[in-house]
């Protein structure tokens, strides 16, 4: 594993001398040349030194009186003694520093010790580069597969390629490597290697590398490069389809149609769809890859695929299999009867069916709560009731293949009169207040409702035999005393609701009427229907301040009220029922004492257009009673 070595050179005129002694150094390191004359102080206190280069010997190091001294020229600045005058030692080993040493003391006669020095030094990692043009399977010769560089060695590393792990040798009209050097200033070596050799379509994945094997004055080395791939060109023997994702395809799926071959490079492709009419092959159109996307997939979309591979070499056009695509579908639900009309007490039978691609499963939901009836196509209703009118829907799914399924809605309508959601409801307002009030009602036929009273109003349909009427109107003392009434009529009959519009006054409760009045509807009414244990979160901390001491002012004078009351003998105690409390005529009008049947919560439900909080279709009214004066 090295370059040119210089046989030991020969002193003219002399017997044939013995082997030199051998010293390894690595570039750049220091070498001990130690002089091999007799150990005696004599021989060594005058030694001269020798390089020999191209047979010529040239002074370069002389010792006198065991004191050295180097001699003019490349070595003046890179020697000196050691071990009292017996070794030479050589800094900053150089590739040109490669060649025998020789000492030659003076007494008893002349006498000399040669030294082979040689130097090593380990090529940097090798680079390797590949052909990325591709090397055709069809060439009548080996074609360049990569480029192995390894650069600034010493003395020129051997390299051997390798493919898949085994290595390489030359062989004739398939395998050849050419191999060159050059030799930089520094005298190291840069090796490049080329690899040629005649590829088969199997080589297309196969995995070549270079090594380069070195050897250093610690024994042989080696370094090995990346793993590369070259392309490989091979013709096209085969064109396939293939369609993404694998599997059942439901309507709704994106689906991706491809085209496949064996050939490198791939050859042009296009996919046609046979015609279910004429029988006739239509091309679709592609991306720029030439992949059919179908996105949404419809049950049209349901076909024979077919696709063409054109070598744009050859000009050869090679057809694929044709492949049949189902794309799964569930349409065309449908309910008989698609309007049902029927009167209270009367039986229904609904029928669902579908079009599908697989076989389906039917069930039957309640629209308006989800719970499922019936599983089956078929679902019977028996004594009907008004609570039975409403949403049907009928769900026709394919089971083996999830999310595949269509729905219909059918509306069931039960003759009857209006039906209101409510039969009284007080509602809490402020004088002068915009205030919007809803009333919904119920019927077949569809009801319309009408207001007592002057305002904007607005209808809107919850289903077809459900209406909710909004009215907007302002809060005067005359609607006060009135109250709010809708009507809802239809051609078997009308009903009616009643709001009643209860005042919110909490200005007796406190000398500041403005931080009262400041106070909202709901926050006022809450404190009357929870006696002040618990308030709702404040606006800001000034009105939490004022409701904690309008509390402790009510509650502070309800209770000397009560004690004056009961010591004056106009309370008596133990005797059941309710009784007026006396107050003097200027304080009759600022207390207000009611017993209700319901949570205050519930009687706010409609105020400020508030439509979510409505009773069930079956409470039709609430009761109270309202004691003041």
């Amino acid at each position: 594993c090295g370059g040119p070595r210089l046989p030991p050179p020969g002193v003219p005129g002399e017997a044939e001398q013995p082997a030199p002694e051998l010293v390894e150094v690595e570039v750049g390191s220091t070498a001990l040349l130690k002089c091999g004359l007799s150990q005696s102080q004599g021989n060594l206190s005058h030694v001269d030194w020798f390089s020999v280069h191209k047979e010529k010997r040239i002074p370069i190091f002389r010792v006198r009186q065991g004191q050295g001294q180097s001699e003019p020229g490349e070595y003046q600045h890179r020697l000196s003694l050691q071990d009292g005058g017996a070794t030479l030692a050589l800094t900053q080993v150089t590739p040109h520093d490669e060649r025998i040493f020789l000492c030659q003391g003076k007494r008893p006669r002349s006498q000399e010790h040669r030294i082979q020095l040689r130097v090593y030094k380990a090529p940097e990692e090798p680079n390797i580069q590949v052909n990325a043009l591709g090397i055709p399977v069809d060439s009548k010769e080996p074609e360049e597969v990569a480029t192995c560089v390894g650069r600034n060695g010493y003395p020129i590393p051997q390299v051997i390629w390798y493919k898949n792990g085994r290595p390489l040798k030359e062989e004739k009209n398939r395998v050849h490597i050419q191999s060159s050097q050059t030799v930089e200033s520094s005298g190291l070596y840069t090796l490049q290697s080329i690899l040629k050799a005649q590829l088969v379509k199997e080589d297309k994945d196969a995995q070549f590398y270079c090594e380069l094997n070195y050897r250093l004055p610690s024994g042989n080395h080696m370094k090995e490069s990346r793993e590369v791939t070259v392309p490989v060109f091979y013709p096209t023997e085969k064109v396939w389809l293939e369609v993404e994702p694998v599997g059942m395809l439901k309507e709704g799926d994106r689906v991706e149609i491809r085209c496949l071959a064996d050939g490198n490079p791939p050859p042009h492709f296009s996919i046609s769809k046979q015609n279910p009419s004429t029988r006739e092959a239509e091309e679709e159109t592609t991306n720029d890859n030439g992949v059919l996307v179908l996105e949404p997939a419809q049950k049209e979309h349901s076909g024979l695929y077919e696709c063409q591979g054109l070598d744009l070499d050859t000009m050869i056009s090679l057809p694929s299999e044709p492949q049949e695509l189902l794309v799964n579908y569930v349409s065309d639900v449908r309910v008989s009867p698609a309007a049902p009309e029927r009167q209270e007490g009367s039986s229904l039978t609904l029928t669902c069916e579908a079009e599908s691609s697989q076989d389906l499963e039917f069930q039957w939901l309640r629209e308006e709560t989800g719970q499922v009836l019936e599983r089956g196509p078929v679902l019977q209703l028996h004594d009907l009731k008004r609570e039975a009118g409403g949403g049907y829907r009928c769900v026709a799914s394919v089971p083996s293949i999830p999310g595949l399924n269509g729905t219909q809605l059918v509306n069931v309508a039960v003759f009857g009169p209006p039906w209101m959601a409510f039969k009284e409801r007080k509602v809490w307002v402020k004088e002068n207040m915009m205030l919007n009030l809803s009333c919904e009602a119920s019927g077949h036929p569809r009801p319309a409702i009408s207001w007592n009273v002057n305002g904007t109003t607005s209808e809107q349909d919850q289903d077809p035999q459900r209406v909710l009427s909004t009215l907007n109107v302002l809060v005067t003392p005359e609607l006060l005393e009135t109250g709010v009434e809708c009507t809802a009529s239809n051609d078997l009959g009308k009903n009616t609701s009643v709001l009643f519009l209860e005042l919110v006054n909490l200005t007796t409760l406190t000398p500041d009427s403005n931080t009262t009045t400041g106070l909202s509807t709901s926050t006022a009414s809450l404190a009357r229907e929870q006696g002040c244990r618990k308030l709702p979160e404040p606006e800001s901390q000034g009105v939490v301040i004022v409701a904690v001491i309008v509390c402790i002012l009510v509650l502070a004078v309800l209770g000397a009220v009560l004690y004056f009351l009961y010591k004056k003998g106009k309370l008596p105690c133990g005797r059941s029922g309710k009784q007026e409390i006396t107050l003097p005529p200027s304080r009759k009008s600022e207390f207000v004492v009611e017993v209700k049947s319901d949570k205050l919560p519930e009687e706010m439900g409609l105020l400020q257009g508030s439509s979510g909080d409505k009773r069930a279709p079956g409470d039709q009214g609430e009761k109270y009673i309202d004691l003041r004066h």
